[in-house]
């Protein structure tokens, strides 16, 4: 850049008529600098500022405007890609949902490849509990009710760090949603086996801390648990006293559907039963003890 003697000098005339906005360089080290070049520059900087980083510098001939210009195209050239690669990471992405994708590094160094080395940094720390929840999830879709959620995020050679505030508000909700789903379903299991299969009436899904639609859940297994026992005792209960002689008892339970059937059919064939009793009965008194033949 030209001093200010420079730019004073800048407006005479040397000997010769020759005009001393030509870039040169004095005597004393100092480089006159055209003034058009400068506000070339002036302008492309102010792009720049402003955001707009595809104005070039014309390089030509070998001054230190050249070089300028040169280096000055080449911190556009590396605003550009930081930019452009920012911009189509974040669509592939956030957009078309490619959680691989990462900024490409091309010909940076320094602050910028750091530049880059973070925001890929970034990327990986928001994508990697998204895909773990993704994990999770489809593995619960499928019935696997094993897999949790990692709480520490790990990094490309083994490091990593505990997840912290909204990640791990996500990483603890889904993992205590796979807790609840594991826990009511071998509690289901449970009394399902007991109940249909070993015969152990009474048994009941036993959840804690259950709430909202898991409780409603937990509460129906419960009422079709208790309601199929008491059923079935009751019937057990009046077969029982038919086998011992005692005709008076009959299924008085609240019931619907095949199960009302049954009901009605246990209760038919006591009926039965108590009539053909009572006239055998009668008739064997009749005969045996009054005489009437």
């Amino acid at each position: 850049m030209e001093s200010g003697a420079a730019t004073r000098s800048s407006k005479t005339r040397a000997k010769g008529g020759q005009s001393l906005n030509k870039q040169r360089t004095s005597r004393t080290g100092t480089t006159a600098v055209d003034t058009a070049a400068l506000n070339r520059l002036l302008a492309a900087l102010v792009s720049m500022r402003d955001g707009n980083f595809r104005k070039r510098l014309t390089v030509s001939g070998d001054g230190v405007m050249s070089e300028i210009a040169a280096v000055f195209n080449e911190v556009a050239d590396r605003n550009l890609h930081l930019t452009g690669e920012l911009s189509r990471v974040r669509r592939v992405v956030g957009r078309e949902g490619k959680l691989t994708e990462r900024l490409e590094v091309g010909a940076c160094e320094g602050s910028w490849a750091a530049a880059i080395d973070a925001s890929n940094a970034l990327v990986d720390d928001l994508v990697r509990p998204v895909s773990e929840v993704g994990r999770v999830l489809s593995a619960v879709a499928e019935g696997d009710l094993q897999q949790r959620m990692e709480l520490r995020s790990q990094g490309p050679e083994g490091g990593g760090h505990p997840l912290r505030g909204e990640f791990l508000k996500v990483g603890r909700t889904v993992n205590n949603l796979v807790d609840q789903l594991s826990t009511f379903t071998d509690e289901v299991t449970r009394v399902a086996s007991e109940v249909g299969t070993e015969g152990k009436l009474g048994g009941q899904a036993r959840v804690r801390g259950m709430s909202g639609s898991w409780k409603d859940l937990t509460d129906s297994v419960n009422t079709m648990a208790y309601r199929l026992t008491a059923q079935v005792r009751d019937i057990a209960l009046v077969t029982t006293a038919v086998a011992k002689g005692d005709l008076s008892r009959k299924v008085t339970v609240h019931v619907a559907g095949e199960m009302l059937e049954l009901k009605n059919t246990v209760n038919t064939m006591v009926d039965q039963l108590s009539s053909f009793s009572s006239e055998v009965t009668r008739v064997a008194r009749e005969v045996g003890t009054e005489g009437e033949l």
